[in-house]
């Protein structure tokens, strides 16, 4: 595996460090002090070709690989976490389940608006009291006649609110049975349903998370994507491809801390000298280095996998833990090595604390991470 840039990744971070500078670094503290989530930006982004980078030009996406990918979704969260995480799950969430399992009427009817930021998507599995137990999830879809009827609440469901269109995993069989879940794709404005609550996080306020509310919400059977019951099936191959994204999120999020550590570590003064002359602080850079390079290399190893069709859940597993456990960990030091200013807001690490967390547990906390690998290394 080539381990350099390809010269559309180059470009690639290039446009999206020129766009920051831009467009999100002058607003991403206003936005995160008032948990707002910023639509024009990502319409902006759409124009650019962000929201529909694994999309195939055909359906009016960017065509690219998950090594562009990665570079997308790290370059932006080197400078803020929310909007990355927005990034990340309209492109590997929603728009990725459609471009996986959606027919060919589906894939033309929402792809184009999707990748061009037309419209923004959501996915939703967690519920309040299945977040990885989805066997026993409780909203149900109904058969009645041709259509479908959806009834239920799902939780932490990003861009619960601004999204147009969203990718719903419901139970079409009984709990804990058998292929007992299938997917629909619900517009916004659908009879039935509705947002409710808005969550009030610690970190990633930008990135909109909200509940979806299905109040007898009636939907065609071509709102259906496959066979009824093969949704938790669909949601476990999109949530492989979705670890990658987290992973790539928690990279760009310990880059950008360890980078501005470095940074500061040259220009503070103690004992008139800069304190990255102190071994204390050399060594939590040396250390911040190291898992930020293993991180990237795991994380290229499943995107290699997965742009090569191969099976890949155990690798991207690994990269999502251990980039994601990275992220917390450099972030942390970030805060040391900044001493009382790493508290403020004035400074840019306290931020990369905050938004770091979600990565451990997002789309699939650390523990099932190490579940799933577990299981693949113990099943021969």
């Amino acid at each position: 595996m080539d381990f350099n840039y390809t010269d559309a990744q180059r470009s690639i971070a290039e446009m999206i460090r020129d766009f920051a500078t831009k467009h999100i670094r002058p607003q991403m503290m206003e936005w995160d002090e008032s948990q707002k989530f910023p639509v024009d930006l990502f319409h902006k982004m759409g124009e650019l070709g962000l929201m529909g980078v694994l999309v195939p030009t055909e359906y009016g996406g960017s065509g690219l690989g998950y090594f562009e990918y990665v570079t997308v979704v790290s370059e932006i969260a080197k400078v803020c976490g929310s909007i990355g995480l927005s990034v990340a799950a309209h492109n590997s969430l929603c728009t990725g389940h459609i471009l996986y399992f959606g027919n060919d009427e589906q894939k033309k009817k929402y792809l184009p608006k999707l990748a061009s930021g037309e419209w923004i998507g959501a996915w939703a599995l967690t519920e309040a009291n299945t977040g990885s137990d989805s066997g026993n999830m409780r909203c149900t879809a109904t058969k009645d006649g041709d259509d479908w009827i959806l009834n239920g609440t799902k939780n932490w469901i990003t861009h619960g609110i601004s999204g147009n269109v969203a990718v719903i995993l419901a139970r079409t069989g009984e709990p804990r049975g058998k292929n007992n879940i299938s997917a629909f794709i619900v517009e916004r404005g659908t009879p039935g349903f509705a947002a409710g609550k808005k969550e009030n996080k610690l970190g990633m306020r930008a990135s909109e998370t909200a509940e979806l509310v299905f109040d007898n919400c009636r939907i065609s059977d071509a709102q259906r994507m496959g066979n009824v019951g093969e949704g938790f099936y669909q949601a476990m191959k999109v949530l492989d491809g979705g670890r990658i994204s987290i992973a790539a999120l928690a990279l760009g999020i310990g880059k950008g801390a360890y980078e501005a550590s470095l940074k500061y570590s040259k220009e503070r003064q103690q004992f008139d000298q800069p304190i990255s002359n102190f071994q204390a602080i050399a060594f939590k850079l040396a250390d911040m280095a190291t898992q930020i390079e293993a991180s990237e290399l795991l994380i290229y190893q499943a995107a290699d996998m997965k742009n090569r069709g191969v099976k890949m859940t155990k690798e991207s597993a690994m990269a999502k833990y251990y980039a994601s456990e990275m992220s917390v960990r450099v972030s942390t030091d970030a805060v040391q090595i900044f001493g009382g200013y790493g508290y403020t807001k004035d400074f840019p690490v306290e931020k990369y604390y905050r938004d770091s967390k979600l990565c451990t547990i997002g789309e699939g906390t650390s523990e099932i991470q190490k579940l799933v690998i577990s299981r693949d290394i113990l099943k021969s």
